[in-house]
Formats: structure tokens, sequence, C-alpha cells
């Protein structure tokens, strides 16, 4: 509909033109020639005029033509000040243009959309073409998880951790596969998810990285927490009774002693063999007590508490201690104002043991140093940090020291950590050490 004037421009030239030429070839065959000077003259100027309308549709075209091959939708083609027969077609060029401008800031929308949730999500992304191995995106989680600010292609993270890097080019679209990555001294397992898709003739991987320490480290909680459940039951039932006879027994064989021959000391012995069960039934019903404490704690009073305040009990309670041991405590807080929702009493808890443990780590150090400080990460998460320049943590016992029962010190009930992961876990939080053998270890709680 839009052309129909141009079509009709088009055949009435045409018509002209073939009806003067007509008239052209009767003046020439009666011979009239000076008519047919005349005629000639008209059929150049409608010969010309055709020329110039076709060409000037052709000038309107190429333009257009060139526009779209630039997406310059922005053109405006005038149409009032056009010649009446070009008028149409600038019109349609413009309504397209129209039409494209609308489609391709629809698909800005939704591009900058995707962009914005790909970047808010948690979950590290990472796209690469599957053949020459070039990173096409990838998303802020995932700079932030491998704490990588950029990768030209995805070999270049051979050299920065090339287990993670076989992992990668080995897992397969529409697989998943559980691995490890190591940054900063701090070990995450994430889970792989793979899959391809195919643009411009080239096929292209992508990767996610999603974290799932928080949900091992919950997982494992609930299950030590069931097992220390049945385990503290079972030995308590079952040592409870071994106590009391052996109560019952002392009582008895003390009464007897009157009427017994002791010259040879066998009853002596025996009450000592008897105190010896009693006194372990009874340590083992205390130990079985204190592990006990693991699950008791279910739900912390939360309240809004100044980081400060926290730092400065801890600093009246550690200080007399830290200057008889001859250890200096450093205490690192630029923001005076940090604010975290916490059960005060459980975190000075957490705070206490952490601190304690850096205490027994520093001192065979000649300069014992413990360090205090709290800041807020970018994606505001507050972290308290307890650091030593201590002997450090060996890289096979990292994985173990938060494990129930274990313990690198002799004298150490392997209670300590465990209940300060399960105090970060109530808080919705997590707790991660950083440690290098012979330099020092830190403790970072994040909330």
């Amino acid at each position: 509909m839009t052309f129909k004037k141009y079509d009709w421009g088009l055949i009435i030239r045409i018509v002209l033109l073939f009806a003067t030429m007509s008239g052209a070839a009767l003046l020439l065959s009666n011979g009239l020639f000076l008519i047919m000077v005349a005629v000639l003259a008209l059929i150049i100027f409608q010969v010309t005029d055709l020329y110039r309308f076709t060409n000037k549709s052709k000038e309107e075209l190429e333009q257009f033509v060139e526009s779209v091959h630039y997406r310059d939708f922005s053109r405006h083609f005038d149409e009032k000040n056009a010649p009446v027969a070009v008028q149409p077609m600038r019109k349609g060029f413009n309504e397209i243009n129209s039409t494209f401008k609308i489609i391709s800031k629809e698909r800005e929308t939704q591009y900058q959309y995707l962009q914005k949730i790909l970047e808010l999500i948690d979950t590290g992304i990472l796209s690469y073409d599957n053949k020459e191995g070039e990173v096409m995106w990838m998303n802020e989680s995932f700079k932030q998880l491998l704490s990588i600010p950029y990768l030209k292609t995805i070999h270049s993270l051979e050299k920065r951790d090339p287990d993670l890097y076989k992992e990668i080019v080995s897992v397969k679209p529409g697989e998943s596969k559980v691995t490890s990555i190591t940054t900063d001294k701090n070990t995450l397992k994430v889970l792989l998810s793979a899959t391809a898709f195919q643009t411009e003739g080239k096929i292209y991987k992508l990767i996610a990285f999603q974290n799932i320490n928080e949900a091992l480290d919950e997982t494992e909680s609930k299950a030590w927490q069931k097992l220390l459940s049945v385990m503290t039951h079972e030995i308590m039932n079952s040592v409870a009774p071994i106590s009391s006879l052996a109560e019952t027994l002392k009582n008895r064989l003390q009464l007897s002693l009157k009427e017994l021959n002791n010259n040879s000391g066998s009853l002596d012995d025996l009450e000592l063999g008897i105190d010896t069960i009693k006194r372990r039934s009874e340590g083992l019903l205390k130990f079985a007590e204190t592990y006990r404490n693991l699950n008791k704690i279910t739900n912390p009073n939360l309240k809004k508490v100044y980081v400060r305040d926290m730092f400065e009990t801890l600093h009246r309670l550690m200080q007399p201690t830290f200057e008889q041991k001859n250890i200096e405590l450093e205490i690192i807080l630029k923001d005076p104002d940090l604010i975290l929702e916490a059960d005060t009493d459980l975190i000075e808890q957490v705070l206490i043991n952490l601190i304690l443990n850096a205490a027994d780590a520093v001192k065979e150090v000649a300069s014992p140093r413990i360090q205090l400080s709290a800041y807020i990460t970018p994606n505001n998460k507050v972290v308290i940090k307890v650091a030593d320049n201590g002997i450090g943590i060996s890289a096979d016992l990292m994985e173990k020291i938060f494990i129930p029962f274990f313990s690198t010190r002799k004298t150490g009930s392997g209670i300590g950590l465990s209940l300060c992961k399960q105090i970060m876990m109530l808080h919705k939080g997590n707790i991660k050490v950083q440690s290098v053998a012979g330099e020092g270890t830190a403790f970072l709680l994040f909330f």
C-alpha cells in the first residue's frame, strides 16, 4: 500500500514514453521530419525524467540499506520536502526504521535486565568459546569467587589453578561435579554445572560455579549433631550404672575391712581399683556432658550491637593475661559505628575461644602478636578477624580443625572450634580459616 503512488508514477511515465515513441515512429513513416524533431526532444525529456525518477529511488534505497547495515535506526528520511514520487518510499523507510528501533530497544532492555540479574546472583557464571577458549563473559560473582579481575582465555586459568582448569575443561554439557577452589589461602567446595549453546557458527560453553561450602557445612553439622546426640546418650546410659556400682562396691568394701584379712594388701589394691573405675567413669560422664553442649544451642538471642563495644569488653578481659604473657593485642576498627546483628554472649564466646587459641599458637614466637579487626566487605557482609603470627596450621590439618573431637593440642578437647562453627551457622554466617605454616593463622567470622 505504501508504494502504490510510486508504482503508478513509474507506470504512467513508461506508458507516456511508449506512446510518444509510437507517435514518433508514425511520424517517421509518414515523412514528417520537422514535427519529428520536436517529438524527439520530448522523448529525450521523458527518458531523462524516467532516469531521474528511478535513480532517486535507487539513492533512497541505498541510504536505507546503509542505515540498516550500520544499525543506524535513528536516521529519519524527510517526507514533507521530498519529491511527491519519493514521499511514499521515505514514509515506508521511516516506518521500518521505527520498527527496528523498537525491536532494538526491547533487546537492549532485555540484555541489560539479564546482565543485572546475572551480576546480582551469588552463582559464578563463565562463558567461553569451546574451540578457541576465548572468554566471552563472566560475572562479578565469578571474579570474586576466584579473585580474578580479568580472564582473556580459559587456558590462562591453567597457570593459576591447574586442577580447576582440568575440571572445567573436562566437564561435559549437562554434567555437574563437585570440585575445590583455593584462593587467598581459602579452600572452597563448588558445584560445576555446564551447558553449551551455538551462535554464529560457534559453540560456546557456559559454566556455573555454585559455592556449596555453607550447604555442606550445614549438612555436616547436622550429621555431627545427630551422632553426638546418640553417642552421648549411649555413653551416659552405659557409664552411669558403672559409676554407681563402683561407689556401692567401695562402700561395702570399707564396711567389710574389719572382718577381712588385709595382711597381703589385696584389699587395698581392690579399693584402689574400684576408685580408678569410679574416677574414670565420672570422667567419661563429664566428657559426654561436655559434648552434649554442642546440641544445646538452638535459638540465638539476636540484637544489634556495636562491634566496638564487643572489642572493648574483650580488651578488658584479655589484656591482663596478655600482659603477663608478653603478648601484644592489636585492635583495628576503621569504622567505629560498625554494627552487626548477633547474640553478644555467643559471639564473645567464639572470639574468646579464637583469641585463646591464638595465644597458644604464639607462645613460642619471639614477638607474639594477636590482631583483632573488623570491616565490611563490598557485598555488605560484616567480617571479624582474629589473626596471629604463630606457628600456623599445616595444609593436611586445615580441613580437620572444625571436626568435633579433633584437636592439635594434647590438652585440647576438640570442642572449641566445632562450637564456634555451630554458633556462626546459627547466625546464618560462616567461619573460615587462612593459615601458612610458620607464618601465622587468621580466623574470619562472616555475618
